[in-house]
């Protein structure tokens, strides 16, 4: 990738702007796709679900023109988004989906692990497809899922700098196209990024992840400190609702970041906060990726402890909140 092609990076995020912000003036927005408010509901107006649609495209055009080999990949992609935009249209099976989502992850897996044995790629595939639904999970509060996927590829794209610039320029594409859609995500906001954004954003986070791994670019646990704050909230709540016997499957308002909001914190103060442990958590992976063992296993040990800390004080005003209410 030559510098000339470098300068290509910005333009997701100005496609995304640009398109959002005519889609929105036309009037036409809502008649593409509405997120409808209900009991789940963190928003009480019908809002334009149309982030994904312009993001995914205008990201994965300009990271297939700069890295031809990971075409494959982004195609699987955007066969995720394509389908759930359909999803956001009209809600499709939870088994349609769930086959969908394995099935786009078990390629992706044999593609990252050619030639491994079956049992490794089948493992391999289910972590794709959880991290995929995970962000999906969490894409429910104004900024929430853009400002992830900002720091996140952001991170990804700057460890992978300048040994692997290809890589480093898909990730910059999709950052750059979530900073262009969060001018108009952005607490208040204006369109909500959908399952055609957060399903195949998700999807990337893993399969570039793990791309970087065998690439010897980061040790294994660097994506999943950078993508701490989702993997963490997601993992938790959906193991909290199976061991209580809850229908894991279903719409629900019992993640941390939902609950702060149900208890007084607004979209703008919930996105700031959660901007500055994105922003702790990339850094320290960023930090840390040439760290000496000795320094290293404590230091992810403190950044994980700290992270749990945090989730056990919203645990406790919860709790606090319900007795009071």
């Amino acid at each position: 990738m030559t510098e000339h092609e470098l300068l290509l990076i910005p333009v997701p995020a100005l496609l995304t702007a640009a398109a959002l912000g005519f889609l929105l003036k036309s009037g036409r927005a809502l008649a593409i796709a509405a997120d409808i408010p209900n009991d789940r509901s963190l928003h009480s107006r019908p809002t334009p679900r149309i982030g994904g649609l312009v993001l995914l495209p205008a990201a994965l055009a300009c990271a297939a023109a700069l890295m031809p080999a990971a075409r494959g990949l982004l195609l699987l992609a955007l066969a995720l988004g394509l389908l759930s935009f359909a999803d956001d249209r009209r809600s499709l099976p939870v088994m349609v989906r769930l086959a969908a989502h394995l099935g786009a992850a078990a390629v992706a897996a044999g593609l990252l692990l050619a030639g491994a044995d079956g049992w490794r790629v089948a493992l391999l595939a289910l972590v794709i497809a959880w991290c995929a639904n995970l962000f999906n999970f969490m894409d429910g509060a104004d900024g929430l899922a853009g400002g992830m996927a900002l720091f996140g590829f952001g991170a990804y794209a700057l460890a992978a700098w300048p040994q692997q610039p290809g890589l480093a320029a898909v990730c910059g594409s999709l950052a750059a196209a979530s900073a262009g859609f969060l001018v108009f995500n952005f607490p208040p906001a204006r369109c909500f990024m959908g399952d055609a954004g957060s399903v195949p954003l998700g999807f990337l986070a893993a399969v570039l992840g793990l791309w970087g791994v065998r690439l010897d670019l980061w040790p294994g646990w660097f994506p999943c400190l950078v993508f701490l704050p989702f993997l963490a909230d997601a993992t938790i709540t959906l193991g909290r609702r199976a061991l209580s016997g809850e229908r894991v499957w279903q719409a629900h308002r019992e993640h941390y970041y939902q609950r702060l909001v149900r208890m007084g914190w607004s979209h703008r103060r919930l996105a700031g906060a959660a901007y500055a442990l994105m922003a702790g958590c990339a850094a320290a992976a960023l930090a840390l990726r040439q760290a000496s063992p000795a320094l290293l296993w404590p230091a992810l040990g403190v950044c994980l402890g700290g992270f749990l800390a945090l989730l056990g004080c919203v645990d406790r005003m919860w709790r606090r909140h319900r007795s009071q209410s």
